[in-house]
C-alpha cells in the first residue's frame, strides 16, 4: 500500500509517500504560500505516485466537525489567503482516494502513538514548540477533537517573576504561545533561540512556562506520556529544566511512579524525531483507507 502524507505547516509543506509500517519512502518540501501556488506543488508531486489514500496534518485552526457545512476548511488563521479555504474539498477534487484530515499536532501525536515514543500506550499528549505552540491529544485510543480541536498553545500562563515581556500572540498577548514560541523568544531577547547560550535566562523562563502547561495537562487529562517536539525543543537543556519544574509544580500530588520517580521517561522527545508530523499524516491516511474498508488499522480505534 502506498499512502500519501502531507504535513501542512504554516512555514512549509512537507509531502511524502509511505507504507503501513510507517516508513517514509520519498519526500519533498517547499515554503507555504497562498493556497493556489502551494497546492499546485502538492498536486504535481502526488500526480504520478499511484497513492491509495492521503493523510493531511494541517496548521489550524481547522473545522473537523464532519456534520459542519465548513468541514475541512481552514478557519481563523491570519495566514494570507488561507482563512476559509476548503482544504479537504480541494484534495477530494484532485485525488479520488480516502483522505484523512486533522491538525498537524494531532497528526504528530497519532504518529507517536502508532510508531514512536508512545507506541503501545492508549494515551499521550504531544506539544510542538516552534513558530507557534500546538498540542495534540490522544486519549483512551482516540484522537481528541471536541468542540473544535485542542488549542493548548493558547492557555493562559502565570508570568515568570523576572519576565516583563508583554507577549507575542496577536489574540491573547501573554498566553503560552505568546510567551514560549520561537518568535516570542526572539522578540524578547533580540536573538533566535539557537543563538542564545545554554545557560541564558531565556531557558529558565521557557522551562517555567512549558512546565506550567504540562503540569496542567497532567492534572486535566492524565496522559501516560508527554512528548515535546518542535524547533525550540532542539535545545536539549530544556528537558531536565522542564522535568524539574513539573515535579515542583505538582509537588507530589499526582501519586504515580511515572511522575514521582521516572519523569525522564515520562516527559520525552519524539521517538520519530522531526518525522513525527509526516509519519502522523501517513497514519491519518492509513486510518482513512482502513475505515473505508470497515476495519481499524492495527486493532486500535480512532475518531473519524
Amino acid at each position: 500500500m502506498r499512502i500519501g502524507a502531507i504535513e501542512a505547516g504554516g512555514t512549509k509543506f512537507i509531502c511524502g509517500i509511505g507504507n503501513e509500517e510507517g516508513e517514509i519512502l520519498d519526500r519533498i518540501s517547499f515554503p507555504t504560500d497562498i493556497p493556489e501556488p502551494t497546492l499546485e506543488q502538492v498536486v504535481a508531486y502526488f500526480r504520478d505516485k499511484d497513492i491509495e489514500a492521503i493523510g493531511v496534518g494541517s496548521f489550524g485552526p481547522i473545522d473537523l466537525d464532519r456534520s459542519s457545512l465548513t468541514y475541512g476548511q481552514v478557519t481563523t488563521t491570519p495566514k494570507p489567503g488561507w482563512s476559509g479555504f476548503d482544504f479537504v474539498g480541494f484534495m477530494k477534487r484532485n485525488f479520488p482516494v480516502p483522505i484523512g484530515f486533522d491538525t498537524d499536532v494531532n497528526a504528530a501525536v497519532f504518529g507517536e502513538a502508532m510508531w514512536g515514543a508512545a507506541k503501545g500506550l492508549d494515551s499521550c499528549v504531544y506539544y510542538t514548540i516552534g513558530t507557534g505552540v500546538g498540542v495534540g491529544v490522544f486519549a483512551e485510543g482516540n484522537l481528541i477533537h471536541g468542540l473544535v480541536h485542542p488549542e493548548g498553545g493558547h492557555v493562559l500562563t502565570r508570568r515568570h517573576p523576572e519576565d516583563p515581556f508583554e507577549g507575542f500572540c496577536p489574540y491573547h498577548g501573554d498566553c503560552l504561545e505568546g510567551m514560549a514560541s520561537g518568535p516570542a523568544i526572539e522578540k524578547r531577547w533580540g536573538l533566535k533561540g539557537s543563538e542564545l547560550p545554554e545557560d541564558h535566562l531565556a531557558w529558565e523562563m521557557e522551562g517555567f512556562y512549558l512546565a506550567q502547561a504540562i503540569s496542567g495537562v497532567i492534572l486535566l487529562l492524565s496522559p501516560k506520556k508527554v512528548i515535546l517536539g518542535g524547533g525550540v525543543m532542539h535545545q536539549k537543556q530544556l528537558y531536565p529544566l522542564i522535568r524539574k519544574k513539573v515535579a515542583k509544580f505538582l509537588n507530589g500530588y499526582v501519586a504515580s511512579p511515572a511522575i514521582l520517580d521516572d519523569l525522564e521517561n515520562y516527559i520525552v522527545s519524539p521517538g520519530l524525531g522531526d518525522n513525527a508530523g509526516l509519519c502522523g499524516a501517513l497514519a491519518l491516511g492509513i486510518e482513512a483507507s482502513s475505515s473505508k474498508a470497515g476495519i481499524h488499522y492495527g486493532g486500535l480505534k480512532f475518531d473519524d
